[in-house]
């Protein structure tokens, strides 16, 4: 049986900004495809990932696993315990 955390503003918040920092280093990686010499691109690229870490480790503090990889917990499988990030309750 799933365990129901309560949807919360901030949740959806920090799904959100984690797609719009999937976005912009996906582009900035078709980018640097482009041009691999590119140091700003590759400063960028490494800001936006420490950014995405942060929200990513955030997220999962408040919210709960994003993927069943952020199952940390060595006592209990949170990854089953809902909303999962796709689910509507979770946006």
């Amino acid at each position: 049986m799933k365990q129901q955390h309560q949807p919360c503003r901030s949740c959806a918040e920090k799904l959100e900004l984690l797609r719009a920092l999937d976005f912009a280093i996906q582009e900035t990686v078709l980018y640097l495809d482009a041009y691999p010499e590119c140091r700003q691109a590759l400063d960028y690229y490494h800001t936006l990932l420490c950014k995405r870490e942060e929200v990513a480790a955030s997220y999962e503090d408040t919210c709960g696993p994003l993927t069943f990889y952020g199952n940390r917990s060595t006592d209990s499988w949170d990854w089953t315990h809902g909303p999962w990030p796709w689910e509507a309750e979770a946006n």
